[in-house]
């Protein structure tokens, strides 16, 4: 199984087991509930699957870490975090939202496993080979893992070896290492500003404290 098979697989496998009710919990999303941030799963798998459809003939020009970029915090104007709150609330019972992202969700792992990894695909005006595109989204998937599972203690973790890959991507994406002795869920969530960490944690950072957090787009 590829990181981007492992870390979605086990994405798809959390909000499958989740009951209605965290669906009206908060996530680890400022502002969204669990519900926003599964609806918001369903429109990144249909990138993913319109990605993977759109060849590219020229040569790549970003690849897994270099797709992304850092930018500033949101301010909450961004017109599709306002729409997604609503379509969410539109499923109205939970069991539709989740079939949804199963049914897009599935097929999405499909096409990744069947794709070429060597293929070139344009996206965001970028071009990539397809490889790197679904590494660059093993991040994407175990940071939203954390967000689905941050209020909701019994779910489970995202699989040790996302963790992993996600924290090294993290860490070539701001050209610096996290301390060693930092577990990879706490990097995560520190570096990209999910939770402020401890005196400990922040002592342990040293100067790198001063550049958090770093907010990926």
């Amino acid at each position: 199984m590829t990181p981007f098979s492992r870390s979605w697989t086990a994405l798809l496998a959390a909000v499958a087991g989740l009951p209605d009710e965290d669906f009206e919990r908060p996530s680890g999303c400022r502002g969204w509930l669990v519900r926003d941030l599964v609806c918001h799963l369903v429109i990144d798998a249909q990138d993913v699957l319109i990605t993977l459809v759109t060849p590219a003939d020229t040569e790549p020009t970003a690849d897994a870490v270099t797709y992304w970029n850092l930018v500033d915090p949101p301010t909450g104007e961004d017109p599709l975090d306002a729409l997604i709150p609503r379509l969410a609330a539109a499923y109205g019972d939970p069991a539709l939202l989740k079939f949804h992202l199963d049914d897009v969700g599935s097929a999405a792992g499909r096409a990744a496993e069947l794709a070429d990894p060597a293929a070139r695909v344009s996206t965001q005006g970028k071009v990539l080979t397809v490889g790197d595109y679904l590494s660059a989204y093993v991040l994407e998937w175990t940071l939203h893992h954390l967000d689905l599972i941050a209020h909701l203690p019994s779910a489970p973790e995202p699989p040790a070896e996302s963790l992993a890959v996600a924290r090294t991507a993290l860490e070539a994406i701001v050209g610096t290492a996290f301390p060693a002795g930092l577990p990879d869920t706490a990097a995560l969530l520190i570096g990209t500003g999910r939770r402020p960490p401890t005196a400990d944690e922040e002592s342990a950072l040293g100067g790198l404290a001063a550049r958090l957090p770093f907010i990926l787009g």
